[in-house]
């Protein structure tokens, strides 16, 4: 393996924490199926050790892992042209992650705001693994030399960080071998509001069901959902321009364009001047024709969960494939014996 040849592959892995919403769709699910055929080998996970850094019920995580596979499939992720797997059935994550942990400084890690607002005030009773898993999360993506990652804007400073410990680790040890992973960042509604404050991100920990539209819903709560969105009582402006200060409506045209494969500013060409009255009918009923048949579809994977099971099995070994000569090399660079 040359260690300066990088072939372009991407990697992106999300938390099985349950309770899929339409943030995730648009946000992560949606484009990665849309981007699976243009040539470039992806590889797609869940990171189901990330999820462990905070209490998890056993029961309630092997199910949220199977789901978040049922979305990925459903969403139009194709096993075969994509990897789909689970990141505990490949322990080169893990085992990279310790080189890892010898590269990254403590400054770093105490930099990562992530730890800060997940930790919250009791930092000191939260897990060695919360506050180190940037780490593995470098790892996640270095492991398969990936030179790619789409990521939402949340996750630019893990990316940094990786950057950094690879950038490290080729300097102490005097090899090009990790690349420099690029951050992917891109979309209409890559950031997904919540349906009933504008200001505040779509996310399954809202009391409120109807702030979001959760990607389980049936048609008739999807569309009940959007026709209750909040709004305000003007029209939609021309242009985007007039959408400033206006949250709510911004979220619903970005909500559109994400759904219809279109920018905002063909939205605004479209829908501008139309009262929420019309608009908001004709974003439930694209709204459903997009999402229900993807609920469906999940309902029906998780009737047979060892289907999900065989997917994620067969995508680890193939991840394995690509995961255990980058791993062999990295330990006869770092001179460990017997590799």
């Amino acid at each position: 393996m040359s260690d300066a040849a990088f072939t372009p592959r991407v990697f992106s892995g999300i938390q099985p924490s349950g309770d899929l919403h339409l943030g995730n769709y648009l946000g992560a699910l949606k484009r990665f199926a849309e981007a699976q055929d243009k040539g470039v080998q992806s590889l797609y996970c869940m990171v189901d050790l990330h999820a462990i850094t905070v209490w998890q019920e056993p029961e309630k995580l092997r199910h949220a892992t199977r789901e978040l596979t049922a979305g990925f499939i459903a969403s139009g992720l194709d096993p075969e042209k994509s990897i789909l797997f689970n990141q505990s059935q490949v322990p080169e994550h893990t085992q990279l992650a310790w080189i890892f942990n010898c590269v990254a400084r403590m400054g770093w890690m105490k930099r990562m705001t992530q730890f800060k607002d997940k930790a919250g005030k009791n930092a000191e009773n939260a897990s060695l693994g919360l506050f180190g898993y940037p780490a593995l999360m470098a790892a996640d993506i270095l492991i398969y030399h990936a030179t790619h990652v789409p990521v939402g804007e949340d996750q630019k400073q893990h990316i940094e960080l990786t950057r950094d410990i690879a950038a490290k680790f080729n300097h102490d040890y005097g090899v090009e071998f990790f690349p420099m992973a690029e951050p992917v960042i891109e979309g209409a509604a890559t950031r997904v509001m919540s349906l009933r404050d504008g200001s505040k991100k779509m996310s399954k920990s809202d009391p409120s069901d109807m702030s979001r539209i959760n990607m389980t819903d049936d048609a008739d709560t999807i569309s009940k959902k959007i026709r209750k969105a909040k709004t305000d009582p003007e029209p939609l402006p021309m242009g985007l321009d007039g959408l400033e200060g206006r949250p709510e409506a911004r979220n619903l045209v970005n909500i559109y364009a994400g759904l219809a494969g279109m920018s905002a500013e063909e939205v605004m060409r479209e829908m501008g001047g139309k009262p929420f009255s019309e608009f908001k009918p004709m974003l439930a009923d694209l709204a459903v024709a997009r999402m229900a048949p993807i609920s469906e579809e999940m309902g029906r994977l998780m009737q047979d969960v060892g289907e999900i099971d065989a997917i994620l099995a067969r995508g680890s070994e193939r991840a394995r494939d690509i995961a255990a000569p980058i791993l062999a090399r990295t330990y006869e660079v770092v001179g460990m014996v017997g590799r």
